[in-house]
């Protein structure tokens, strides 16, 4: 070839070679889910990008051996980051992120088995390299670049457009991708390996740095909170109950209250849920809400683990995986208790895989515990009915007592089930979300009733207590002029969209006769508390922002992470207070509005409980990034 005819300069060449064998290691070697043309097109640019932004760095030095020196190493450097992740990836079907870099398990686990991971063909990987070391050494003239100032900051200027671009089609197809950061896959899917590796150490340096500043003198004003503003004296009727049964923990995927006891078409919803609600052994909540916000599934559990509130921005799950917490697990494992989770999905999902070993959770069945095919698959994974039935033989082998929590998938957005699978017809409106939403719901509640016959079969069933908690919305304000059709409202106001987040809330007792419907305001800040109180475990010693479901010396109030509110009386939300039971405003004369209801009763009321709210969501934020359990010595608790 004759370079000096054609002078193609070799960062373009690296940018071109690099960026093709990255993108058939995308596509090839990680097991990376397209779900459209828009997905598999930024797939393809975004190791061009970021091949281009990384080697036309190059230009910037006029020395042709640096230049030159300086392709070879960082296309051997870029490869070696690759491969790494991609034997990485062979092992725990993942991506490395900087804090498993220091976990010994993962590494040593990796070591012990690099040999079998390790395939003749991967040395085509390193092709590439061969080709830019050989051109580097034997053609510098050729293939070295002198660009005057202009040129090199032009090279950068576009090399800088083309990763805005590719961050602007990144969030068209995933909105909030970056604020939300709540997969890997499709953080790598969308920016990058590279762009992905910055992402994280980014991250993770945010997070050091905002613990080292932690010393845990906030601890005093915390307990000083919870034990002035949050615990109660008041005895749970319940206390004890429990005690010693297993604890099997539902987490309905988006499901909302406004479904129970409710038709579509003429035709019942949910049959079986609506069966519970009278049960003798039940207590329903119906007024329990979800306190979630871009953390969704992983923030419910978050929130029932730790009665702590998830982040405002982000998945503490993601963020925060590596915190010390005093969570539900661990304080049940302190008594005896094995404790699991099962959940036919990947297990980076929400980072899960590192967060459940910081809650002390002793194993988590995966995806990879289940038989996952084509026919008893949909949308996010295994249905909910097979998922039930294959997670059978994994609770009747466990040592009792145990904490079990399942998390199911079906009713999933964007709800789509095999027509087979259907037992009620879809709604007819102009959202296809939620016209698919009711028959999906159904399925979930007919495996929901099957699981009950088969921990009853089992003979499980009369040894445990069975709680079943919607963990977030499913329908959301997207699709408020359907909503607002089905539920034969003219519209749906800031008050209706504040009252549909109420999820569902259940705890069966088999054998207790005296269950009924709650109708007092009660969240998922309160789960934790409540299950150990029944199980006769104290939180005596513990620090945590909710209350005993069963007393009535409750704080009086759920936050929701936004910032609103919901009261015994009032609803706060965008700024307006409104009377719970009438949704019509509360009028208030703002001049008197001092944060104290005065004798006329014209300030705002819903000011002291706001004020309070602020100070709650401050203080659980502080011990999430200051990691203040680290602090804390919980050796003290004990049985009641």
């Amino acid at each position: 070839m004759d370079f000096k005819r054609f002078r193609i300069p070799l960062y373009i060449i690296a940018t071109i070679l690099f960026g093709l064998k990255t993108y058939i290691i995308y596509r090839f070697s990680f097991h990376i889910e397209l779900e459209n043309s828009m997905q598999e097109f930024i797939l393809f640019i975004n190791p061009f990008i970021s091949a281009f932004l990384i080697f036309a760095i190059a230009v910037w030095f006029k020395n042709h051996t640096r230049q030159m020196k300086f392709l070879r190493y960082t296309a051997l450097i870029g490869t070696i980051i690759v491969y790494f992740n991609l034997v990485f990836y062979r092992s725990f079907t993942d991506f490395i992120t900087i804090p498993q870099l220091f976990q010994g398990s993962n590494i040593g686990d990796l070591g012990s088995s690099i040999l079998t991971l390790i395939e003749v063909y991967d040395v085509f990987f390193f092709l590439d390299v061969v080709i830019i070391w050989y051109l580097s050494k034997k053609k510098p003239g050729a293939m070295a670049v002198t660009y005057p100032k202009r040129g090199r900051v032009f090279a950068l200027a576009v090399s800088l457009m083309l990763l805005a671009g590719n961050f602007f089609l990144a969030e068209m197809e995933r909105p909030q991708l970056f604020t939300r950061a709540f997969d890997r896959e499709y953080l790598v899917k969308n920016i990058g390996l590279f762009n992905y590796h910055i992402y994280d150490l980014a991250v993770h340096s945010k997070v050091k740095t905002q613990r080292v500043f932690a010393d845990g003198n906030e601890i005093p004003e915390i307990k000083e909170y919870v034990e002035e503003e949050v615990k109660s004296d008041e005895e749970s009727p319940l206390k004890g109950i429990a005690e010693d049964r297993n604890v099997i923990f539902i987490s309905a995927e988006s499901i909302q209250s406004f479904v129970i006891n409710n038709k579509v078409n003429g035709q019942v919803i949910t049959p079986f849920l609506n069966s519970l609600v009278n049960d003798e052994s039940t207590f329903y909540f119906e007024n329990f809400y979800h306190q979630t916000l871009q953390g969704k599934t992983s923030d419910s559990e978050f929130l029932v683990e730790n009665s702590l509130y998830p982040l405002s921005r982000g998945a503490v799950f993601f963020t925060h995986g590596q915190n010390e917490y005093h969570g539900l697990s661990e304080m049940l494992n302190n008594q005896g208790y094995f404790t699991s989770v099962l959940h036919a999905n990947n297990k980076s999902f929400w980072n899960r895989d590192q967060m459940y070993d910081s809650l002390e959770v002793d194993h988590f069945y995966g995806e990879e515990a289940y038989e996952v095919t084509e026919e008893n698959s949909i949308g996010w994974g295994l249905k909910d009915k097979p998922f039930f039935e294959q997670s059978m033989k994994y609770l009747q082998t466990m040592e009792q007592p145990f904490y079990s929590k399942f998390i199911t998938l079906t009713n999933h957005f964007p709800f789509h089930l095999d027509k087979e699978d259907r037992s009620i017809e879809k709604y007819d409106s102009s959202s296809n979300t939620l016209n698919n939403f009711f028959p999906a719901v159904r399925y979930m509640d007919e495996a929901i009733e099957e699981f009950f016959g088969q921990l009853k079969q089992s003979g499980l069933y009369k040894d445990s207590i069975i709680v079943i908690m919607g963990d977030h919305y499913g329908i959301s304000e997207n699709h408020n002029k359907a909503m607002s059709r089905y539920l034969g409202k003219d519209e749906i106001t800031p008050y209706d969209h504040v009252q549909l987040q109420r999820v569902p809330m259940f705890i069966h007792i088999p054998g207790y006769e005296d269950g009924k419907v709650i109708s007092e305001v009660t969240g998922q800040i309160d789960v934790k508390p409540t299950l150990l109180h029944l199980l006769g475990i104290s939180t005596e010693n513990d620090i945590q922002f909710g209350n005993d479901m069963f007393i009535d010396d409750r704080k009086g109030y759920i936050a929701l992470r936004n910032g609103d509110f919901i009261s015994d009386k009032y609803i706060s939300t965008g700024g307006i207070c409104y009377n719970r039971k009438t949704g019509e405003p509360v009028e208030t004369d703002e001049e008197t509005d001092t944060g104290v209801q005065d004798e006329t009763e014209t300030a705002n009321p819903c000011t002291p409980i706001k004020k309070k709210v602020e100070k709650e969501l401050g203080l659980s934020d502080s011990i999430i990034y200051g990691d203040l359990f680290r602090f804390v010595d919980f050796s003290n608790s004990k049985n009641e």
